[in-house]
């Protein structure tokens, strides 16, 4: 069975579970969401003091990302396409954004 380019590209990221250091190279990059018309950037990684689930070695983090204001991705599980880069699998949920310019979204992994 040939794989998709893209699936060729999520599968190599999802191979392990992912961390908090597998976004870096990713902040500032605009991600794409098959099926939506919308871009976000991912504008924060947040780890810190965040301590394993018991049970667990992954650390939990949260992503942060910006997009338009007024034109809203709806919560859901979303295959998230990198600039440049590979293919990531996440649900993602619109939170409140107190700026007027843009919207904020986050991501959590626990």
């Amino acid at each position: 069975m040939t794989l998709p380019n893209h699936c060729d590209r999520m599968c190599q990221a999802m191979n392990e579970p992912l961390q908090h250091h597998d976004f870096e190279p990713h902040l500032g990059k605009v991600f794409r969401f098959p099926g939506s018309h919308l871009a976000l950037r991912l504008t924060s990684i947040d780890a810190a003091d965040h301590v394993p689930v018991p049970g667990t070695v992954r650390q939990s983090f949260s992503l942060i990302f910006q997009g338009p204001a007024g034109d809203i991705l709806p919560e859901g599980f979303y295959q998230a396409e990198v600039e440049d880069g590979p293919v990531f699998g996440f649900y993602i949920i619109p939170i409140h954004t107190p700026a007027h310019d843009r919207q904020d979204y986050q991501v959590v992994f626990n």
